[in-house]
């Protein structure tokens, strides 16, 4: 089995074990609501450059306390100029407002801080009931990790550009569930997919959309991942 499916059998696993209602995906299901065409995706396939290798030219530093470089940003920093910054809210609370459904806010917030909703999960296929209570069962993904955008060129961008680049809510976020997102980590389209296969072409068009916003490279894996994954979207 390759890799790839591997990794995401095991997270579809992980998500199952705390999370009721899931069901089994497989190659005839529909692709998430806001998947691209085929036609769609060899369209930006043929858009991006693609390089042999993903290099690693060092001095990547997520972290933002004394003494680390912070090379994003604060995370989900409202002090941006991507779409949604410097609107009184953070970043995180953005993309749960704009992607979950029977939203509720806390009162007082102004409509930031969301405390409930419901996601209907691109990568997982499952519908999660988000309580802020227990927060890390929804977390806010970056489509194109940033430590790969890192080692792909945003190391030579200027740090504001990194940092719309980390909250850009309309092109490089997605709520997910926790455990798919954890098992991602910073893993790129030749090494993670999403765990439900009706969550693949959108997956596919979101990184892609990103690598072509922000001319960022594919590796030859992730380009030939995303191929495959065109092939089979309607």
């Amino acid at each position: 089995m390759p890799a790839p499916m591997l990794r995401s059998l095991v997270a579809l696993t992980a998500v199952c074990t705390v999370l009721t209602g899931c069901a089994a995906f497989g190659p005839a299901d529909a692709p998430a609501p806001g998947s691209p065409t085929r036609a769609e995706l060899e369209q930006l396939l043929g858009r991006v450059r693609v390089v042999p290798d993903r290099p690693h030219p060092g001095g990547y530093q997520r972290g933002c306390k004394d003494g680390q470089a912070c090379v994003f940003g604060e995370s989900w920093t409202d002090a941006s100029d991507a779409p949604g910054g410097r609107d009184g809210c953070d970043t995180r609370n953005n993309v749960l407002a704009a992607q979950l459904t029977a939203v509720r806010f806390r009162p007082g917030t102004r409509n930031c801080v969301v405390v409930a909703g419901s996601l209907d999960d691109p990568y997982t296929g499952t519908h999660i009931t988000f309580d802020k209570a227990d927060a890390r069962a929804v977390q806010i993904d970056h489509v194109f990790p940033l430590a790969a955008a890192w080692d792909l060129g945003a190391a030579t961008w200027p740090q504001p550009l990194r940092v719309r680049f980390a909250n850009d809510v309309t092109v490089n976020l997605v709520a997910t569930a926790g455990a798919a997102n954890q098992a991602k980590s910073d893993g790129t389209p030749g090494e993670w997919l999403p765990p439900a296969t009706s969550g693949h072409c959108f997956y596919a068009g979101k990184y892609l959309a990103v690598a072509t916003d922000y001319d960022l490279p594919l590796t030859a894996a992730d380009s030939a991942a995303l191929r495959d994954i065109a092939e089979k979207c309607p």
